[in-house]
């Protein structure tokens, strides 16, 4: 039977959550089932295999590696033609891959065993999962040249020298002096050649360059050395010559095993490699470097006390941040640029009514656009009649979506669990911004290909810290390190560094995954949700259960103090932060939320259109119990004195029936500049005139209308804008 016929056979016993999961390793994501014949033909296609080689641990990239070097010398190499090829006909003895990864060992053959399973059950080892091994024709093609296994010496020997390096070895071997190249490189191979007479040579070596030796050959032949340097005699070439660097590599034993030409150049500059036949004498026989187990915590680790205390202050921060920011968005809708990104003023000015820096406020954002709370809406512009040339370009506001609304009505650990879901499957770490990428704005499209990885790879990595423990902020060598044995690929394609990880890291913190060096709850959700495939398709539900146990119920009333503060324990609801925000000024925020009343604050209310009599109502119904005798004269007080002399400069006036509309036109954040006063319940006063009043109300939403007769304007409620989102 063909190995499409035995793997859609393998695939029918497979569960449909099984198959699916398969198909997100893949990047596809569906709800529904594959039929298996047609999961099949996509687990053969190389668009299928690359994506999930890269999903690989290390262990399993070397497996596979392994399986492809045996093929190329059992089977020859590999053209570049695979689909019409039944992957069977370069299938390999199950033995000679355990040989070839563990040797003799017995442990280290369960482990490589171990993973030849792992790899059957993602569908890169294929059926019939017998004494055979049998790949997909794309591992061939792709990881033949990942074993580690250098080349043979004859190969770099007329690669990368010209005559005289050759002549310099084959001295030092103690060969006589050759008249030609010919001569003295069959000298050099033909010792090189035989494991006897290398192994005789590396046995009189000095200590220090037999342990270098074998430390190199053990973990792969190539070693990054400036041992030589690049030689442009002798016209043009094909590859890049070398030579011996004068003065040497700087490490003895390094320059030992150049000498005595059992460190070759490999092609790219400052790269060597053991060769071939040196490697297999040195270990008695070809074995390919294989890491079963990731490197270990560190040891002594400090305990992780209050680490969800802390995490549950840093998501109760986010979650009020966050809406402190949407709300901004809906009272002035920032604006693109031409050029793309937010305008730097307008990032500046969502940030300080958000009450952070300018650079979580992009954060925040970008993360809230990804969620679909926020989306570009481009404002139409009208062709006046008769126009035919060309329009002008239309202003792009950011708004909030239709969703907002519906996610402003959920509970804070079901918005929340939004959040964090879209942060997980994020292809872009918005912290982390290269110098060299310019000065940072808001809204750039995400398209960092490593980036879910990247993430998952480091919380992996944190998950081995041990329960109750964390790791201190010298930890992040070892999750660097970690995390390239879980994604070998990314991080070695991201080329991942400190201030990326740390940027990871950051975001996981802000967010209540990450507290104290260590995983939270939250945290553990989002990486089993990454492993399963679920974090693409479904995670709110895991995630809004973790942050549920982590997160109290959001608080609807505040405990007022005699010093004039107002605080909640946890999260405030959205109406009780919208009030407190309006009348005082936030302190703090963590696992209670701190608010000051001050004359200033209280003078804001009333400026907003608040009487002393509706705010201390207000204050009272969100008060734990009653209202302390030092606010109530803080309020009173203030009022007297407010607006006691009125001298009022009006540009036009607005009227309204609806007593609740004036009110909500006094407080638009998008009016400020109109200067808007209430003079009666259902009056205002504008500083502005009639057209740029009008004007300023349409650009705010409503849908004012003039009144010739008297110049008053009466304002009937507009729907609220927003933009629909992409889902």
């Amino acid at each position: 039977m063909s190995t499409p016929r035995l793997l859609t056979t393998w695939l029918r016993t497979r569960s449909p959550d099984e198959r699916r999961l398969l198909l997100a390793r893949v990047g596809f994501v569906v709800d529904e089932d594959i039929p298996p014949q047609d999961l099949a033909r996509l687990l053969l296609r190389r668009q299928a295999v690359v994506p999930l080689v890269r999903f690989c641990t290390l262990p399993q990239r070397q497996v596979l590696a392994a399986v492809a070097w045996l093929a190329a010398q059992r089977h020859g190499p590999l053209g570049y033609h695979l689909e019409g090829d039944d992957p069977a006909s370069r299938a390999v003895p199950r033995a000679d891959v355990l040989d070839l990864l563990a040797g003799p060992c017995l442990d280290r053959r369960t482990a490589a065993d171990a993973v030849l399973d792992q790899l059957a059950g993602m569908a890169l080892v294929l059926p019939p999962h017998g004494d055979q091994v049998i790949v997909p024709g794309a591992v061939h093609l792709d990881l033949a040249g990942e074993t580690g296994l250098g080349r043979p010496a004859a190969e770099l020997l007329a690669a990368h020298f010209n005559p005289p390096e050759v002549h310099a070895i084959a001295e030092v071997l103690g060969f006589p002096n050759a008249r030609v190249r010919e001569v003295a490189e069959r000298n050099v191979l033909g010792l090189l050649g035989d494991p006897e007479r290398v192994r005789a040579l590396v046995a009189g070596a000095p200590a220090s360059v037999r342990d270098w030796l074998l430390r190199l050959v053990g973990h792969g032949s190539r070693l990054r050395t400036h041992a030589y340097q690049v030689h442009s005699g002798y016209g043009y070439q094909h590859n890049v010559r070398y030579v011996v660097r004068p003065g040497g590599s700087g490490d003895p034993a390094t320059d030992w095993l150049v000498a005595h030409g059992l460190l070759l150049p490999a092609g790219p500059p400052d790269v060597a490699e053991v060769p071939f036949e040196v490697a297999t004498a040195v270990l008695g026989g070809p074995r390919v470097p294989f890491t079963p187990d990731p490197p270990p915590p560190p040891d002594d680790l400090p305990g992780a006390d209050g680490a969800e205390g802390t995490a549950q202050a840093a998501a109760t921060s986010a979650l009020s941040q966050i809406e402190r920011l949407l709300a901004a968005c809906v009272d002035q809708p920032p604006t693109l640029r031409k050029a793309g990104g937010l305008a730097v003023r307008d990032t500046r000015r969502i940030a300080k009514a958000t009450g952070v820096g300018e650079d979580l406020a992009r954060f925040w954002i970008d993360l809230a656009t990804q969620a679909e709370l926020l989306g570009l809406y481009a404002e139409p512009v009208p062709r006046p009649k008769g126009h035919r040339g060309r329009l002008p370009e239309p202003v792009v506001n950011l708004l909030p979506t239709t969703e907002y609304d519906t996610w402003l009505k959920r509970s804070p650990v079901e918005r929340l669990a939004r959040i964090i879901g879209t942060w997980a499957t994020l292809p872009a770490t918005y912290t982390h911004w290269p110098a060299e990428a310019g000065t940072p704005v808001a809204l750039t499209e995400p398209s960092d290909p490593h980036a879910v990885s990247l993430r998952y790879a480091l919380l992996e990595a944190l998950a081995a810290v041990p329960p109750g423990r964390g790791l201190p902020p010298d930890g992040l060598h070892y999750l660097m390190l970690r995390a390239a044995w879980h994604r070998p690929h990314h991080v070695s394609a991201a080329r991942l560094g400190a201030e990326q990880a740390g940027a990871i890291l950051r975001e996981a913190g802000l967010l209540g995954v990450t507290a104290g060096g260590a995983l939270t709850a939250v945290g553990h959700a989002v990486r089993d949700l990454l492993v399963s495939g679920e974090a693409w398709r479904s995670p709110e539900a895991a995630l809004t259960t973790a942050l549920s146990a982590m997160l109290p119920p959001a608080q609807a009333t505040a405990r007022f103090q005699a010093d004039l503060t107002a605080v909640v324990p946890g999260m405030p609801d959205p109406s009780l932060a919208e009030l407190l925000d309006g009348v005082a000024e936030r302190e703090s925020e963590g696992h209670a939320v701190v608010w000051r009343l001050s004359s200033a604050t209280v003078r804001r209310a009333f400026d907003q259109g608040y009487e002393a009599d509706d705010l201390l109502a207000r204050l009272a119904e969100a008060a734990e119990g009653p209202l302390p005798q030092t606010l109530e004269y803080l309020v009173k007080d203030t009022a007297r004195v407010h607006g006691r002399i009125r001298v009022v400069r009006s540009g036009c006036c607005l009227r309204a029936d609806d007593e609740a509309l004036i009110e909500e036109l006094a407080r638009a954040q998008a009016l400020r500049a109109l200067g808007l006063r209430k003079i009666a319940p259902t009056v205002l006063i504008s500083a502005a005139g009639e057209e740029e009043t009008l004007a300023r109300l349409r650009a705010a939403g409503y849908a004012p209308a003039l009144e010739s007769e008297t110049g008053a304007t009466v304002v009937e409620r507009a729907g609220t804008r927003r933009v629909p989102a992409r889902s």
